[in-house]
Formats: structure tokens, C-alpha cells, sequence
């Protein structure tokens, strides 16, 4: 039976929970439980630990204790998820994880700003050599699904975005934010929201 679990969509750097509006009108339609959070602030400034401590409490918030759910992360959303998933907990409830566009091994364009949040960005910071030490002990509980586009001028280089873990799909899409609009990308999430649980 689907739709079966509520989804969770995370933004990224300077994004608030509008820029999943075509995802999540085209995912209640058809018949999701969409949710989503704005992170403050969302500009750089604060530790990504902060930040996934916040979709923790969302999270416990809105849902009960048993209540499994998929996780959708793009960006930095991705980051901040990966940091639910295996430092918070998160690993325990959701069964669906997909991370759109995340710079998961780095960016070097994080090297434009001193922000702390935006440094955890940068290639080989200790934020993403934590995450990068165990993030295969995902795969034993949850299905994990990394989505990205060869094209991508935020995560550069655009192979940071791939994990080598699960399932993984390259979608040529133009600019880095189309990634959440485009249809062959809905048309992918769909399809992997639809897939059996692990």
C-alpha cells in the first residue's frame, strides 16, 4: 500500500521550506503527508549539528515514537539529514532516506565564506571526515538513494554529491535549485518513495 510513511523534506544553504513547493504539492497529490522545516538560520552561520538537532525536535514533535518516516535532504538539507540519520538517532525510524544534490565529500565553493556552518562544507573538514568514517551503516537499517546532477556549479566538484552507498541516480539538470522542480527528478523520488522498506 502507498503512500505509507509521512516524507520530510530539508532545504539547504539560504532556503526556507518554500523551495519544495512543486515537490510537495506534485507528492500530496499524490496522496503523500508532506512536511518540511525552515532551519535557522539558514545562512551558514550556525554548526550543521545545530541545525539536525532542530529537525531532530521537529521530528519528536510532530510524529509519535513508533511512527516510521522517509527523509528527503537536499543541499545542505543533506548534510544536516546525514547527521540525523547516523549521529541523532534518526537511523531508528526512517526507512526511505534520498539526498538530492548534497556536497557529501565536500565543495571547494565553501571556501568563498568563513561561516562556520559553510566551513563543515569544505572538503576534508572534520564535520565530513566524522560523517564519512561509518556512513555505510546506513544501508543496514534504511534504503538509501542519492540523486545528482553531473552539471552542478554549488558542488564542485559535482561527484562530491555521490555517497557510493544505495542507489544512485546522475540526472543532468542545469542549475543546482532545478533539481527540486525537475520532472525527471520528481518522477525518480516517486518511483523510490514507492519501493519496498528494507
Amino acid at each position: 500500500m502507498y503512500p505509507a510513511h509521512p516524507v520530510i523534506l530539508v532545504h539547504g544553504l539560504n532556503d526556507r521550506q518554500v523551495v519544495f513547493k512543486t515537490m510537495a504539492n506534485h507528492l500530496s497529490n499524490l496522496g503523500w503527508s508532506v512536511y518540511s522545516l525552515n532551519l535557522t538560520p539558514n545562512n551558514g552561520q550556525q554548526r550543521l549539528e545545530i541545525l539536525a538537532e532542530q529537525l531532530h525536535d521537529y521530528i519528536n514533535y510532530q510524529f509519535k515514537d513508533n511512527q516510521s518516516i522517509d527523509l528527503i535532504g537536499f543541499s545542505m538539507g543533506g548534510l544536516v539529514t546525514r547527521y540525523y540519520l547516523q549521529r541523532l538517532g534518526g537511523i531508528e525510524r526512517v526507512k526511505r532516506y534520498i539526498n538530492i544534490s548534497a556536497p557529501n565529500r565536500g565543495t571547494v565553493t565553501a571556501y568563498l565564506l568563513p561561516s562556520q556552518g559553510i566551513v563543515q562544507m569544505r572538503p576534508e573538514s572534520a564535520f565530513l571526515a566524522d560523517l564519512n568514517r561509518d556512513y555505510h551503516l546506513i544501508t543496514q537499517r534504511v534504503r538509501v538513494t542519492t540523486i545528482w546532477t553531473p552539471w552542478d556549479l554549488m558542488i564542485v566538484p559535482a561527484v562530491s554529491s555521490s555517497l557510493g552507498i544505495g542507489k544512485e541516480v546522475i540526472i543532468p539538470v542545469t542549475l543546482h535549485p532545478w533539481m527540486l522542480s525537475d520532472r525527471r527528478v520528481l518522477h525518480f523520488i516517486i518511483n523510490t518513495l514507492r519501493e519496498p522498506i528494507l
